[in-house]
């Protein structure tokens, strides 16, 4: 069964060549477009369409893309939020992952890559394209062999959970510990290799092979 694709974009020409393209893609249908995060919420919310992925713009009136990812965080976790936009910008990037963002992406990427970028988040969880990743990493790749090394061997089975879509508490339960001490891995991890949020643990677990 293809999976079901929102596109909130307040370029309506944009959307639709974007809509026309993913027509094509195997694994992928679109099964409405959006202005802006209220028009989303009003039809997940009003007419039961709930995606699986959005594609979510940043710069919009009335309910930019920040906005519309963090309420999608809070309120339906499991849709799968990837960013489309031309902003390049370190704070954007870094603030859209903190709201539950598992890729982002440029407007300018090739259709195939768009095709194998949503495939790829769909297998692993997460996708950041090569530039992305060293805004995410910004300043941590001179020492990362070094942080790798000084990172416990729980710390390291923790990071092998973050790829996945447990939570915290299930992830304590695997490693019989509890979720004050899962939450203490985390913490540490935080403070060691610089990051703010989950994806960013997973995003760094799967780029050094913690898979």
């Amino acid at each position: 069964m293809k999976k079901k694709i929102a596109i909130i974009d307040d370029h309506v020409l944009i959307a639709q060549a974007i809509k026309g393209i993913i027509s094509n893609f195997t694994n992928f249908e679109v099964l409405y477009v959006c202005e802006n995060g209220k028009e989303l919420i009003d039809k997940i919310t009003k007419k039961n369409q709930l995606p699986d992925i959005v594609l979510l713009d940043i710069s919009m009136p009335i309910m930019n893309g920040f906005e519309t990812a963090k309420w999608l965080q809070e309120h339906h976790p499991e849709v799968m939020i990837v960013v489309l936009s031309m902003q390049t910008d370190e704070e954007s990037i870094n603030k859209m992952i903190k709201n539950g963002a598992r890729s982002y992406l440029l407007k300018n990427v090739h259709p195939r890559d768009l095709e194998m970028a949503l495939n790829t988040m769909l297998e692993n969880g997460y996708y950041y394209p090569d530039w992305a990743s060293r805004l995410i990493f910004s300043g941590m790749n001179k020492v990362k062999g070094k942080l790798s090394n000084k990172l416990s061997d729980r710390e390291k089975e923790f990071l092998r959970y973050c790829i996945t879509e447990m939570s915290y508490k299930e992830i304590a339960e695997e490693m019989h510990c509890s979720p004050r001490t899962v939450e203490g891995y985390r913490d540490s991890l935080f403070e060691k290799l610089d990051l703010k949020s989950r994806v960013g643990l997973a995003v760094y677990a799967i780029k050094n092979g913690f898979e």
